[in-house]
């Protein structure tokens, strides 16, 4: 089916660019192509990547929503990213050859990017990520990498050192624009390595030489700058310029303010009209309550203190659609505190939700109620408001005024965006139903609720044991108790 643009509503986004919320007017009318910065495949992700791929799968359902036809793509960095985001230390795929034992060889390294690859494309999976309609390897664009470098050296942009080819900042006029970076202070030693060879602090790499691991190019074997690779493939999948560029706020000072310098002084056109960036998952460094909001760190490989989506499930008992959900109580331009106690919190919500939409299964056709869509599309069209949105089930959950019927319809209208993957998780539940699970556990509650209600307290307790290790939990609510199922 066509999807055709009638856009009855204003779409703010908040862009990095112009430091304020503008309203989006895409380039093509009812189109939108988005470029979103991916992993690089040298080990898997935590769970604080994937914050920026459940933000752009928000920001896709959001536009798909409001009847935009959306193109989206989302690169794979399989190499050329060193350890560090600017131009030092070791090439990360090399590092991950050295770490699992494997030979120095493109064909080495193409394979560990391969299998990261996979694991990352299954943790979008279980997220309910819609997959991207692209999802380009680097290693395969490394002529469109040499394509541009050797238009920049042309132009005058680009210079030759012992170790590369460089960029020279000093001749592009906005460098640093994006989220305002001040040229002047940068210094070497600090943001940047020293290099002699480089003319400014700012300069970065467009073409690093490696003799003995590489790619052939006219200026010598080796890899193009990781910031090069992104402009490259955004070009070749989107054009320049494109509608919408995302990734996580790190990405701001250094790869994003890199990639607009080359593209622009390459092809004298803006890269992106819009940047948008997500915000940083943060760990408490102590334990006490009352220090774990004042004391906080990024979520990373390098410091050891991350958690995969693998990690999440198996050591926190927490599904990746619970994540999912604790993630979409913060809007994703706030930095969001991870502590057990809050993501349980979240995840004990979102089993109530599959439980209510669960008690809905059998009911009729309905129509989404006209007063919730409108406060749903006024918190999403506002920069992509989740906490406002989420806060609103509730609502339908507890109304009384709004049939079974136009709940259930209400509910589905939201999941378009919010992506909690009601159906398909309830039809989990349900078919245990059919089997004569749920009934037992279901008269399992109800003794359970009796008790309570006749205080017979160590029997409720001993009941709700019971449905516990049939593999069911059940919470007490204003509502009244709320069955839910262990995922």
């Amino acid at each position: 089916m066509e999807v055709c643009y009638n856009f009855e509503m204003a779409l703010y986004l908040y862009n990095t660019l112009s430091r304020r919320k503008e309203l989006f007017t895409p380039i093509a009318q009812g189109e939108v192509k988005i470029y979103h910065c991916g992993p690089t495949v040298y080990n898997f992700a935590h769970i604080g990547n994937l914050r920026a791929y459940v933000f752009a799968d928000i920001l896709r359902r959001t536009l798909e929503y409001a009847g935009f036809k959306v193109r989206q793509v989302v690169n794979i960095t399989d190499v050329g990213h060193l350890t560090s985001d600017a131009d030092h230390g070791e090439d990360k795929m090399t590092a991950a050859l050295k770490r699992e034992g494997k030979p120095l060889s493109l064909e080495a390294m193409k394979e560990v990017g391969r299998f990261y690859s996979e694991q990352f494309e299954d943790d979008l999976k279980k997220l309910n990520i819609e997959r991207p309609h692209e999802m380009p390897k680097a290693s395969d664009y490394i002529l469109e990498d040499i394509e541009i470098v050797s238009i920049l050296q042309e132009k005058g942009f680009a210079y030759k050192t012992s170790d590369g080819i460089y960029f020279d900042t000093s001749k592009y006029d906005g460098y640093g624009k994006l989220g305002g970076i001040n040229i002047r202070g940068i210094k070497e030693g600090a943001r940047v390595a020293k290099n002699p060879e480089k003319r400014n602090a700012s300069d970065f790499s467009l073409w690093k030489f490696n003799n003995d691991l590489g790619f052939e190019s006219p200026w010598g074997k080796g890899f193009p700058g990781w910031h090069l690779e992104c402009s490259a493939m955004s070009r070749k999948f989107l054009g320049q310029p494109f509608d919408i560029h995302t990734g996580g706020i790190d990405h701001i000072p250094t790869h994003h303010n890199n990639e607009i310098a080359q593209s622009e002084a390459a092809y004298g056109t803006p890269l992106s009209r819009y940047w948008l960036h997500s915000a940083f998952i943060r760990i408490p460094k102590f334990d006490l309550p009352f220090l774990k909001l004042l004391f906080t760190g990024k979520m990373a490989k390098s410091k050891g203190n991350f958690l995969t989506l693998r990690d999440l499930h198996a050591k926190k008992n927490i599904s990746p659609l619970e994540y999912r959900f604790w993630l979409l109580t913060s809007h994703y331009r706030s930095p969001i505190i991870y502590t057990e106690a809050a993501i349980a919190a979240a995840a004990q919500f979102y089993k109530r939700v599959l439980s209510f939409y669960l008690s809905l299964e059998k009911v009729g056709s309905g129509k989404t109620d006209r007063e919730l869509k409108a406060k749903f599309e006024d918190a999403i069209f506002d920069d992509l408001n989740t906490p406002r949105a989420v806060a609103l089930i509730s609502q339908i959950i507890s109304s009384t005024s709004i049939s079974p019927e136009d709940k259930k319809a209400t509910l589905e209208d939201f999941d378009r965006v919010l992506g909690l993957n009601l159906k398909a998780q309830s039809s989990l539940i349900y078919s245990e139903e059919e089997s004569g699970l749920r009934q037992e556990v279901m008269k399992l509650k109800e003794d359970r609720d009796r008790a309570r209600e006749n205080r017979e307290w160590e029997k409720a307790d001993k009941i709700r044991k019971e449905i516990e290790n049939r593999g069911y939990t059940i919470k007490d609510t204003e509502e009244g108790s709320v069955l839910g199922k262990k995922i």
